[in-house]
């Protein structure tokens, strides 16, 4: 059995905790608590070390967020040298906030990512679907990686 690791990142607030624990059936949701996640670059090394994908999360209501991410994609995703393919960016809305999925204006490199607008208010088994497409991506490239390493293996 293949196991995957995917970190999930994006600015203070943005749903990565809310949103975690929904993909992973591990809570109900809740009303907002701040995580202690990792604040300290010095620990993203260990925790980049193997991931096989990253998630970033951000709330398309706060405009900085926007801005915030490009550095979030810089370290975990481009300095990893990992594919865009490994990469997916939430728009995560919070509960009452309308949550407004028109066209999001991301700079480059962002626009080319996969953008998943999340609302667990509205539709929470959309953005379960797409984590699936997504995680199911990371895992069939794990297994084909995997497959090449055999057979070079072998020959």
């Amino acid at each position: 059995m293949l196991k995957a690791k995917i970190l999930f990142v994006g600015p203070c607030e943005s749903g990565k905790t809310i949103l975690a624990n929904f993909l992973t059936e591990s809570s109900d949701i809740t009303e907002y608590n701040p995580t202690q996640g990792v604040r300290f670059e010095s620990c993203w090394p260990a925790l980049m070390k193997d991931a096989h994908g990253v998630v970033i999360i951000f709330n398309p209501d706060i405009p900085s967020h926007r801005k915030e991410i490009e550095m979030w994609y810089s370290c975990f995703v481009q300095q990893q040298l990992l594919q865009d393919t490994q990469c997916l960016l939430i728009a995560h809305h919070k509960p009452g906030s309308g949550g407004d999925k028109g066209k999001l204006s991301l700079s480059p490199p962002l626009n080319k990512l996969k953008l998943v607008h999340s609302n667990l208010e509205d539709d929470p088994e959309e953005i379960r679907m797409e984590f699936i497409k997504y995680l199911k991506s990371i895992i069939n490239s794990m297994s084909e990686s995997r497959d090449r390493e055999e057979m070079s293996i072998i020959t």
